[in-house]
């Protein structure tokens, strides 16, 4: 191999490292950018700290009020209530999205709802059954029925549908819940249960033990 040529093939070589080098830099902009937009296509994020840390799951009363999404008509307010049940008790008046808890003496604290879509509705009265924080969601059978892509189980944390707390009203498979989606309190989209956001229900669920007396109307009668 002659001076000459092995100058050559160092040059080459050299040149071949520069433009790999100057393809990175030119490329990692375009990176960086689309990671960063992951999370506005729907994906989830993968980095550290993305979900709430321990003590903000246990008690999400005191996270930062979700009041902003809501609409004033939706928002947690005390207001005036003409009605003979006792202080204690839920009232759910769907065709309204609220839910009344009644303080007595003619007020209540009034809190946004989503209530069950059309073909779910229902009305009655139950009592709170049993109790709990940040609960694991089993689809019950004739939902998956309905929607066969459903998880059959879901453990409870930020990203479950039935969000930081659940009331169950006696045996049946509707509750009064948290949600990880703010957006549709306001909105009868449920396949039955009522949905706060989860400051409202975390609300709640401190102020009412089990026994707590439910009555669900689909037209007020306050």
């Amino acid at each position: 191999m002659t001076q000459q040529s092995f100058s050559s093939r160092r040059l080459a070589s050299r040149a071949a490292r520069t433009f790999a080098f100057a393809g990175v830099l030119f490329v990692t902009p375009f990176i960086v950018t689309t990671s960063a937009n992951a999370q506005a296509l729907g994906y989830a994020s993968t980095q550290p700290g993305a979900f709430p840390s321990d003590q903000a799951m246990t008690d999400p009363s005191t996270e930062a009020t979700e009041d902003g999404v809501l609409p004033e008509r939706l928002r947690r307010t005390t207001v005036a209530l003409n009605t003979s049940e006792a202080p204690g008790t839920i009232i759910i008046d769907t065709g309204n999205t609220a839910l009344y808890y009644v303080l007595g003496g003619g007020r209540a604290i009034r809190y946004g709802v989503g209530v069950g879509r059309e073909g779910f509705t229902w009305a009655g009265t139950q009592t709170i059954s049993r109790k709990a924080e940040w609960p694991d969601w089993h689809p019950p059978a004739e939902m998956i029925k309905r929607q066969p892509y459903l998880p059959r189980f879901m453990a409870g944390g930020p990203g479950n549908p039935l969000g930081a707390r659940a009331m169950y009203l006696g045996t049946t498979v509707y509750r009064i819940h948290g949600t990880n989606r703010p957006d549709t309190i306001g909105t009868a989209i449920s396949s039955g249960c009522s949905r706060l956001v989860n400051a409202d229900v975390a609300d709640l669920y401190n102020r009412v033990p089990v026994g707590t007396k439910v009555i669900i109307r689909q037209k007020p009668e306050l």
